[in-house]
């Protein structure tokens, strides 16, 4: 029969043991419950149309960058804001639809500490150049909108055209996990990857980003270096304004128009054969992009009537008339003497570029995996008439459906003769409109870019806490092995009594 003091000790190390397994179970809830999340609203005022994201992040941080997840997306309706040169009231009235959203995604504890900012790109940019007084009063109608909410206003102004490049590179890498990732045991770490390049096409600009290999940047203006998840980077970053697609079809409508004395009536090549429209001369003359292909008798009301020809040839050239790839002042330039150096590694190719080379894949069956595959599919919807083009994508609108010639065309100049991708290296691209669920653009970057500035919450608190628990545990491991210790001492000795006896 068991002594005593065996009772008590049994006893005692059952105690101990169940104490272990509650605080283990504890300690390992609190592993598994972060602390709440933090959200942050980036209103992104494109050129052409305007999109709120909400993002959301661990209070706790991982090396002073926020792991970011887009939460909700908004699409404002209407036009960009840029359009509200005449009705500034509207430009901020615009927002509140998706303003509203945003206040129901968000909890409302949370509300006053979340960050709300708006990044004007390149069609504000257009516009301050040729209307400051029309910009100021844009941006402070949304201004004014953006402070009647709780959220904690951070500002709205105009993104610099390498600003809006290389936080597009951010987003790209970022949702590549090139920066960092989830691990074993949901630990993110740092997979110390290759980054990608990126290429943006919006309505007003393009931007190219990458980390070239060459170890000097030849241009200091172009070079941008950050520090993201404990890394260094520099990165190569151009915006080429004028070079969104809008903006260049207005070029092409200006090399078609001048010339030609203002005629009521234009050949246009780069539109279907069927199709006809109209565009005033301010349309095409007035924008910052143009206005130096006016001529002296310039008529802003006077209507001029452009129909299609479906001729591939003469539309090709057109385009390209648009660049200048001479000189270069510098060992290796892209177009317009602007030095870039050669590009390298993968890319992502968004937004304009994706959603043309897609109705090229996708409408016309076609392969995009080389630059004469781009180039003959570009030539086959050019050659279409605007009833095969209609066969082809019926709930396509025609805005849309007649522009593809332009833009395709526009796309094949710009990566070869442009930015200089070859057989080799055009293989290297990718065209994607999202990763894993999230839009690819500058947005997401500047989120990441911002929670650097954002404290983590009580992250010192929570680990102190974590090691706490943890070293209770450890020393009743060692209350445990004690007590085993004496438990056998002791049998030991009752065993050895018991045969003297």
């Amino acid at each position: 029969m068991p002594s005593i003091p065996h009772c008590l000790l049994s006893l005692a190390l059952g105690f101990l043991g169940l104490l272990g397994i509650i605080l283990l179970c504890a300690t390992t809830r609190d592993m598994e419950q972060p602390p709440p999340h933090k959200y942050g609203i980036v209103i992104d005022a494109g050129s052409s149309r305007t999109t709120l994201y909400v993002y959301k992040w661990p209070a706790g941080k991982e090396n002073d960058t926020g792991i970011v997840s887009e939460q909700i997306t908004c699409n404002v309706r209407g036009p960009g804001i840029s359009s509200y040169a005449a009705n500034l009231s509207g430009a901020g009235k615009s927002l509140k639809d998706c303003l509203n959203k945003a206040v129901k995604a968000i909890p409302s504890d949370r509300h006053a500490e979340t960050p709300l900012y708006l990044g004007a790109t390149a069609g504000m940019r257009l516009l301050s150049q040729t209307d400051p007084k029309a910009t100021k009063g844009v941006l402070d109608s949304i201004a004014t909108t953006l402070r009647s909410y709780r959220f904690d206003y951070q500002g709205a102004r105009i993104l610099t055209g390498n600003e809006e490049g290389v936080l597009g590179w951010v987003t790209a890498n970022y949702l590549q996990e090139n920066f960092v990732k989830c691990g074993l045991f949901g630990r993110w770490i740092n997979p110390v990857k290759n980054t990608v390049g990126a290429m943006d096409l919006g309505g007003a600009s393009t931007q190219i980003s990458f980390v070239p290999t060459d170890k000097e940047i030849e241009d200091p203006e172009k070079e941008v270096s950050l520090r993201l998840y404990g890394q260094d980077y520099k990165v190569y970053t151009h915006s080429y304004l004028c070079y969104g697609i809008d903006q260049v079809k207005k070029k092409v409508l200006a090399k078609i128009t001048s010339g030609s004395g203002y005629v009521s009536e234009i050949t246009n090549p780069c539109m279907p054969r069927g199709y006809s429209t109209n565009h005033t001369q301010e349309f095409i003359f007035g924008s910052w992009c143009t206005e130096n292909e006016r001529a002296q008798d310039y008529s802003p009301k006077q209507t001029i009537t452009f129909r299609g020809s479906s001729d591939f040839e003469t539309c090709y050239r057109i385009v390209s008339s648009i660049f200048s790839f001479s000189p270069c002042n510098y060992t290796s330039c892209s177009f317009n003497n602007v030095y870039q150096p050669e590009v390298t590694g993968d890319f992502l190719a968004f937004a304009a570029f994706y959603y043309t080379v897609d109705f090229l894949k996708v409408r016309l069956k076609r392969n995009i995996t080389s630059p004469n595959e781009l180039r003959e599919a570009s030539s086959f919807i050019c050659k279409m008439s605007f009833s095969e083009l209609k066969e082809k994508a019926p709930n396509v609108s025609e805005t849309r459906l007649v522009n593809y010639c332009t833009a395709s065309a526009y796309i094949h100049i710009l990566t070869t003769d442009g930015y200089k991708f070859n057989n080799q290296t055009f293989k290297n691209i990718a065209f994607q409109k999202k990763v894993g669920g999230s839009t690819i653009g500058w947005a997401l970057g500047y989120m990441l870019n911002l929670t650097n500035a954002i404290p983590a919450e009580n992250p010192a608190t929570w680990k102190v806490q974590m090691l706490g628990a943890w070293a209770v545990l450890i020393v009743i491991c060692i209350l445990v092995i004690a007590a085993g210790a004496l438990l056998f001492a002791l049998s030991y000795h009752s065993g050895k009594n018991d045969s003297v006896l």
